[in-house]
């Protein structure tokens, strides 16, 4: 039982920091740079949200209620995240991240849902035919937040460091990563199947 807990909870965790499938990372990466150490509860509340929205698209899938195109996933996840990085861009130094916070919670497990579904098929056949999928899918979301949190927290080291140290001001720091974050998400939306 022990054994099962860590086997699904490294799962989750390998989920997000798989290199080959750095969607997620890049997500949270344009989710996170906005913030810095003070901002902890709302940035805890924003990622919370994401993989609650992840968990319950992965429900859905895995119990039958929901089922898209593997194609149209594939092409929104890039979407997604080139949606927050404009965000970032065109609001930068406009007002502060705590204005239109319910927006952005809601818009964030929204985009929680399309990244849960593009993974609803491996997990499909990772819990198979077993009896129940409700515990291996909650201890697997554990791993995806916990991952989730190792991300967040080295991207606001990251900022505290460029901040801080090598003073590179806020507006610079969120232009920057957003930017280089849709250069990367660009030539994935180009190489969308769902246009082949």
């Amino acid at each position: 039982m022990v054994d099962d807990f860590w086997f699904n909870l490294q799962y989750g965790m390998n989920h997000v920091l798989d290199i080959n499938a750095y969607d997620h990372v890049l997500f949270l990466l344009v989710l996170t740079v906005p913030y810095m150490f003070k901002d902890w509860k709302r940035v805890l509340l924003l990622v919370t949200m994401f993989t609650l929205g992840h968990t319950v698209s992965l429900i859905l899938a895995v119990y039958g209620v929901v089922s898209v195109s593997s194609k149209l996933v594939e092409f929104l996840i890039p979407i997604t995240i080139m949606v927050v990085a404009l965000y970032n861009i065109f609001t930068v130094g406009k007002k502060a991240p705590s204005e239109k916070i319910g927006t952005l919670f809601f818009t964030t497990l929204f985009f929680g849902l399309i990244h849960g579904i593009g993974f609803a098929g491996e997990f499909r056949m990772f819990v198979g035919r077993a009896e129940s999928k409700f515990i291996p899918l909650v201890e697997f979301a554990l791993g995806i937040e916990l991952a989730q949190f190792i991300i967040v927290f080295a991207v606001l080291i990251l900022g505290f460091i460029c901040q801080s140290i090598f003073r590179i001001t806020k507006r610079d720091w969120i232009m920057v990563l957003s930017a280089v974050v849709l250069g990367l998400v660009i030539p994935m939306l180009i190489n969308s199947e769902l246009f082949a």
